[in-house]
């Protein structure tokens, strides 16, 4: 019993590594469970550890897996690996996530005295080609943290949009009269040159709302640093995340490191991986916040599954006040990666006929993609477009 509760502890650590919202408060309540049921008895210390450490359904296949394989028998032999083991790509995502989280986890390595093995890797995928196309859900903990690193190095060039402003321009298209009296004032009112102007350019501001809902968790963890990453690169960005209601994040989003970041948005974020509410945190946005972050054009990309808790209740009005107010509403939607996809949800019928484009956002490959339709002129974007090819 001595050596319980440090590794109770070990294993709260091994569950945030596979990506579980695990915390200190979830492994005293497992501690305090496991007072209440009699240890030896495997199913019990299973039930008792899931239902104090663990929230959410889709979570319960990561966890039975890093279950045994950090509570297996001792006593049990180990076999080690051979041929007949199914190659990574076939493994369950959740036991693949467990095995990366395992302290000393990962692919065996060759004994000392075996010569290494070399292999022809003609017309196969490089490593870095599978992880631009692997779903951010498969990833194991090693591939996130390399996603992660791909995802900071990514640069958001908006194309730009002429604003009200003018600047002097010798060649500009439009004569700037006031300008030229002003010139032929100090030459005692004879005009000696026709002075000119051009129209400012400048990128649009980006709004970025992100669903942290408890459907959206997996995801959420690694676009919040492509939230980061864009803010951190550009200006006139704005960042809000929602579930059960809607928050600012913006600044704190802007520190430049992003352990900091993330912890100064776990302080303010009161629902992460909790309900959805797609509706009122819309609707919340367009009454607080659209008038001050919504001018000269913005674009904004709302990312979400269009998974509703509250039935769509005024979700189409709220985008559709959105849509207007906006240059450009694109909507971020991991389902989209099932060929199968239909908008069956009320969620998703209520979105779609808002939104200037509907694209999916499950790999790198997808953000990456998003940032050269960004990088285009906006007029060569049709609106209501459908699932990308």
């Amino acid at each position: 019993m001595s050596a319980l509760a440090p590794n109770l502890l070990a294993f709260g650590r091994m569950l945030r590594r596979a990506g579980l919202p695990v915390g200190p408060t979830e492994s005293l309540a497992a501690a305090e469970a496991l007072g209440h049921v009699p240890v030896g008895d495997r199913e019990a210390f299973r039930a008792a550890l899931r239902a104090t450490m663990i929230r959410r359904r889709e979570h319960f296949e990561v966890f039975d897996a890093a279950f045994d394989l950090f509570w297996r028998n001792p006593d049990a032999p180990v076999r080690a690996p051979g041929a007949d083991d199914p190659p990574p790509e076939r493994v369950p995502p959740a036991a693949r996530r467990a095995s990366e989280a395992m302290p000393g986890g990962g692919p065996p390595r060759p004994p000392a005295g075996e010569p290494e093995r070399r292999e022809d890797s003609a017309l196969t995928v490089s490593d870095a080609e599978r992880l631009n196309r692997l779903d951010f859900e498969s990833m194991t903990a090693e591939e996130m943290e390399e996603a992660k690193r791909a995802i900071r190095r990514l640069t958001l060039p908006l194309a730009e949009h002429p604003i009200r402003r003018f600047r002097p321009d010798p060649s500009g298209p439009r004569v700037d009269l006031r300008a030229t009296i002003r010139a032929s004032m100090r030459l005692g009112g004879e005009i000696a040159t026709i002075s000119r102007r051009r129209r400012v350019t400048r990128p649009p501001p980006l709004v970025l709302l992100c669903d942290v809902s408890g459907s959206m968790a997996r995801y959420a963890q690694i676009l919040l640093h492509f939230l980061h990453a864009v803010e951190n690169n550009r200006d006139r960005v704005h960042s809000f995340v929602f579930g059960t209601r809607l928050t600012n994040v913006t600044r704190a989003l802007r520190h430049r490191d992003p352990e900091v970041a993330f912890q100064a948005v776990g302080h303010i974020l009161p629902d992460w991986s909790g309900g959805t509410r797609i509706g009122e945190s819309l609707d919340r946005f367009n009454r607080l916040w659209a008038r001050r972050v919504l001018g000269q054009g913005a674009v904004v990309l709302l990312i979400t599954d269009g998974l509703d808790r509250g039935g769509a209740e005024g979700l189409s009005e709220a985008a559709e006040r959105l849509s207007h107010s906006c240059r450009r509403l694109i909507w971020l939607n991991p389902l989209l990666r099932f060929a199968g996809f239909q908008p069956r949800a009320a969620g998703i019928r209520a979105l779609l006929p808002h939104v200037h484009e509907h694209r999916q956002v499950h790999n790198l490959d997808s953000l990456r993609a998003l940032v050269a339709t960004l990088s285009a002129d906006a007029s060569a974007v049709g609106r209501n477009q459908g699932r990308p090819a």
